[in-house]
């Protein structure tokens, strides 16, 4: 095991996040083993993804253990297989942008995600208790299985609801036509009952896999927002998601366009 690579050196590697890292594990796309609560990865198999294709450089801000999408080089041909999904419509460097000013406007974590909840941007303004448990692999889990959780509800108007982490979170929809592609996701707001009780916070430790202390020591790092504030926030998901959906359809139409002036061309 001396010659396997901790999560921390492919990351520098790789120069991408540590989500990204654990959603390549999770597709297959790069071999790992585990070892106690760490993933450890062969340089053989580092050097075979950076062979095949050099790593883009990112183009919006690097904030450690902050999710954003896999790097356009490394998704290499699948592209050229399947319908372009959300990070590859998305502009996603202005969509960084757009999504880090409304996070700090609105003092809450914001982050796009695809359908499938999976995320396609780095999370903006996350909070204390966040950063903390995505660490742990197993806390990565518990993050997407909330905004997959999200994708699927029912209701199309956004509402509050609670995390798997306990912290109140809603949603709005990016559509392109009458397509969902995606969802804008808000987070890290404290409910009424905060902090949890002892016994839910070793509840929650349980599931994570790590000290109860370790999340006591950050419990208080998440966004206290009165009624007035939340309500804000609530109303302001779905045309933030808006914003996007114009985006994704004056995208598609510049495409369509472009499209159709190559095949005049072709045709002379």
């Amino acid at each position: 095991m001396s010659d396997m690579l901790t999560t921390r050196q492919v990351q520098e590697m790789l120069q991408v996040d540590r989500t990204t890292i654990y959603r390549f594990v999770e597709s297959g796309q790069l071999p790992a083993v585990r070892v106690g609560k760490q993933w450890r990865f062969a340089q053989a198999d580092i050097d075979r993804l950076l062979h095949k294709s050099p790593v883009a450089e990112a183009s919006g801000r690097m904030t450690p253990m902050v999710s954003h999408a896999p790097p356009p080089s490394i998704l290499g041909s699948a592209r050229d297989h399947h319908p372009a999904g959300l990070a590859e419509l998305l502009p996603l460097a202005c969509a960084q942008m757009i999504q880090d000013t409304f996070a700090e406007a609105l003092s809450v974590m914001m982050v796009i995600t695809d359908m499938a909840g999976q995320p396609v941007t780095q999370v903006s303004h996350a909070c204390g208790l966040y950063r903390a448990v995505i660490q742990d692999p197993e806390g990565v889990a518990h993050c997407i299985r909330t905004w997959q959780q999200l994708a699927g509800a029912p209701t199309l108007q956004p509402k509050f609801s609670a995390s798997e982490l306990g912290l109140l979170c809603a949603r709005g929809l990016i559509r392109a036509g009458n397509e969902l592609k995606g969802m804008v996701f808000i987070g890290g707001i404290a409910p009424a009952a905060w902090p949890p009780t002892s016994q839910e916070v070793k509840a929650l430790a349980a599931s994570l896999d790590i000290e109860p202390g370790f999340i006591e020591a950050h419990m208080n790092e998440v966004y206290y927002l009165d009624r007035a504030a939340q309500e804000r926030a609530l109303e302001f998901v779905q045309r933030i998601a808006d914003v996007y959906s114009h985006i994704l359809e004056d995208r598609q139409a510049l495409t369509g366009r472009l499209q159709a002036i190559a095949s005049l061309t072709t045709l002379s």
